[in-house]
């Protein structure tokens, strides 16, 4: 697969998220989701992304840092270059609710409890999930700051965030803002300023809920009719065609689509190989 760049770092250009395998509607059979990141990883993807949240019940936080944790183990082949990214600030109750918590406390307890969960001593890229207005956004990045010049970090990076925090985080960081994940599809297409600031500053940006979101995802080729004439021209899927136009947004874009099924994750992988026109790519921005 393609290579892009997520700070010095060299990774497939197109991730894997991890959210389906632990959230509403996930696999019974935990056998299904260890395959599925094995298939990913077959398949020449060396970013996935997690977070502490990604859990059903509140005794269960980090569900899917502990999954992936056992997948990587447990993969016959090399996975040193294998970025594992993932993000504290956003809480499950239990309940099916989402909540926030930037506080710099918070957050640095909560990326000693995924560096246990992750069985690493730094974890590759850490964000901060999602701004809480309850508090100042320089507190909660100062403690991502924090965590990366302790090493408790290697990257660092933000979501869920608009181009003044994008930029106020680089400040803050130092330069050393890696990434940005916001979510960004063929129907929602609000990230769009924060991916072309990405551009300009040479940050990634990784489009989280690339198909529009698990209920969605299955009616991709139906809501978006350009979309699916240009996938059966080239003979692969509407997902696959929807990965290849983010692509060709921008070398910084490196999406994460999710997935639970060995199939679904080979098939976005088989992205990074799709090129399409110039006129293609032209109708599905006008889609």
């Amino acid at each position: 697969m393609q290579t892009r760049r997520v700070g010095d770092v060299q990774v497939g250009a197109v991730g894997l998220g991890g959210m389906p395998m632990s959230i509403e509607g996930r696999p019974e059979d935990e056998s299904r989701s260890i395959a599925t990141i094995h298939a990913a990883l077959d398949a020449g993807v060396t970013l996935i992304d997690t977070a502490d949240a990604y859990h059903l019940h509140a005794d269960e936080v980090g569900h899917n840092e502990s999954l992936i944790a056992r997948a990587l183990a447990s993969y016959g082949g090399d996975t040193t270059d294998v970025l594992v990214a993932t993000k504290g600030g956003h809480l499950r109750p239990g309940d099916g609710t989402w909540t926030v918590n930037g506080s710099p406390d918070y957050l640095k307890q909560a990326c000693e409890a995924s560096l246990k969960r992750l069985g690493v001593e730094a974890i590759g890229l850490y964000q901060f999930h999602r701004p809480d207005p309850r508090v100042p956004y320089e507190e909660s990045v100062g403690a991502i700051r924090d965590l990366l010049d302790a090493g408790k970090i290697r990257l660092a990076g933000i979501s869920n965030a608009n181009p003044d925090q994008i930029r106020q985080a680089r400040d803050i960081l130092g330069g050393r803002l890696a990434g940005v994940q916001n979510e960004f599809s063929l129907a929602f297409r609000s990230s769009e300023p924060e991916l072309e600031l990405c551009d300009e500053l040479g940050i990634s940006f990784l489009p989280w809920r690339p198909f529009g979101g698990i209920r969605q995802a299955g009616r991709l080729g139906s809501r978006f009719a350009a979309g699916a004439e240009i996938a059966e021209a080239h003979g692969v899927s509407p997902y696959q065609v929807t990965l290849a136009w983010m692509l060709a947004k921008s070398p910084v874009v490196i999406p994460i689509p999710g997935s639970s099924r060995p199939e679904t994750i080979r098939d976005s992988a088989a992205a990074a190989d799709l090129t399409l026109t110039a006129d293609e790519l032209a109708r599905l921005d006008a889609s």
